[in-house]
């Protein structure tokens, strides 16, 4: 039998493929990468959390100059919004930073094969017509939309658009419809309220934000009606119709009853992502997925076939780019025979709105669901930063295990909970009891001290409230 081409080859080139061929790399194993897009980075670089985040940013400097929050401090300014300048930094930022995992790649000699990758056997692939055999193949191909049945996307300057087309709209809309109060619904909904449309979030469900801590999930929905975002809860779209440059949507109460009509201008499928384990040829690897389209791991990310490995968003667990980059490492050195180990249950989640949604561990639900527990709450309010900044909504909540006092979740409203949640997230993986954060020094003044003040709470014992 031939030789093998590689030691390593990773199918998909986002966050987890490009971090897992880079590790190997660096480990000293001969590593290719096939990918199909154009550029490096996959999802999350090209058309997902990079320029959404580029979009945001810049959205909230022109609303917080527009609505004259910035003429409150003292900067007067009047204010034009130029779209097209904005979607340039936003593809600037995405030019950047994808070239420079191309520069990566170079330097760590990893080989891109360019075309979209299929298993012919367990341990040979096909790219562009061409076969490559290798040792270990890890699958890393990522996630896409969830469509809505009935519901046909168009993001080439379409009224109906999934998070691809919802970036690249060239005119505010004057209504934009958002199905789906998710993570990415807010975000982007959030983006064009800012720039002056007027967004309704269509959810099915009785409450935004699926899965994050109930409590977090009740204040945001009052902050974001506070914004100006029309919330409608517990309601099904059944229909979306376009003609010409309007869409009308159908949608009625989620537990049945009488139908009503919405008029938009533009229309976000935001209802989740399913994995993309399809014309893979994962037959002819002898792979099978579950039913929700997954490809079963054990403990080391190893499918059900010797040398064939799958991480990120192709696997159960959140679809998540920081996860999938952690296990992009760990699959990695365990290859190279290292221990590379995932902490599954310490991954932080960020919602970036603002105020940012932040949280990691048990949320006080499921924390309440295996026995008694301790919560210390401190609002973001009588955060002195906070205060200073004129960004008073939000809080910080700290779930402890009520007989050892270990730290079981930490969920968060604050402007920069996605930073903060960080140090969370770290003392979660040391086993860090509430006592232990809240006899850690923090500087003064920062949102951070809301966090000690939190863990302190746990206790009854918060010095500003």
């Amino acid at each position: 039998m031939a030789d093998y081409d590689f030691d390593v080859l990773v199918i998909g080139a986002g966050p987890g493929g490009y971090v897992a061929a880079i590790r190997a790399a660096q480990l000293g194993l001969k590593t290719a990468c096939a990918e199909s897009r154009a550029t490096l980075g996959g999802t999350c670089l090209n058309v997902g959390c990079i320029p959404s985040k580029a979009m945001l940013h810049a959205s909230e400097l022109y609303e917080e100059a527009a609505s004259g929050k910035l003429a409150k401090l003292g900067i007067k300014a009047t204010v034009e919004l130029d779209l097209d300048t904005m979607h340039g930094q936003r593809k600037e930022a995405v030019k950047g930073l994808t070239g420079g995992i191309e520069y990566l790649f170079k330097k760590n000699k990893i080989e891109w094969l360019k075309g979209l990758a299929s298993f012919t056997s367990a341990d040979t692939v096909e790219v562009s017509g061409k076969s490559y055999r290798a040792k270990n193949i890890i699958i890393a191909t990522g996630s896409s939309v969830t469509p809505l049945p009935g519901v046909a996307v168009d993001n080439a300057g379409g009224v109906v658009v999934d998070s691809t087309g919802a970036l690249e709209i060239a005119k505010v809309p004057g209504h934009m419809v958002v199905i789906g109060g998710g993570v990415i619904g807010l975000e982007l909904g959030s983006v064009w309220k800012r720039l002056g449309a007027k967004v309704t979030v269509v959810e099915y469900l009785d409450q935004i934000l699926p899965g994050m801590d109930g409590e977090v999930r009740k204040e945001s929905n009052k902050i974001f009606k506070k914004q100006g975002l029309e919330l409608k809860l517990s309601t099904k779209v059944t229909g979306v119709s376009v003609e010409g440059a309007k869409a009308t949507l159908t949608v009625e109460p989620a537990a049945g009853g009488a139908a009503e009509t919405i008029e938009a201008d533009a229309v976000l499928v935001s209802i989740g992502r399913k994995p993309n384990t399809d014309g893979l040829g994962l037959d002819k690897a002898g792979i099978s997925v579950n039913a929700r389209g997954q490809i079963e791991i054990d403990h080391d990310f190893g499918t059900s076939v010797p040398g064939i490995w799958a991480i990120g968003d192709v696997v159960p667990g959140p679809m998540l780019a920081h996860k999938a980059e952690d296990e992009g490492i760990a699959v990695a050195e365990n290859i190279a025979g290292l221990t590379g180990i995932v902490n599954h249950d310490v991954i932080p989640s960020v919602v970036y709105t603002m105020p940012e949604i932040a949280g990691v561990g048990l949320t006080e639900e499921q924390a309440k669901e295996k026995g008694a527990i301790k919560v210390g709450k401190f609002p973001m309010l009588a955060n002195s930063r906070a205060k200073t900044n004129h960004e008073p909504e939000g809080f910080v909540k700290v779930i402890a295990d009520a007989e050892t006092d270990k730290v079981l979740g930490v969920w968060m409203i604050a402007s920069v909970a996605g930073t903060m949640i960080a140090q969370a997230a770290q003392a979660m993986e040391f086993g860090a009891t509430s006592e232990d954060i809240a006899y850690t020094c923090h500087a003064h003044p920062t949102h951070a001290e809301a966090t000690k003040e939190a863990a302190m709470a746990v206790r009854g014992k918060p010095i500003h409230i």
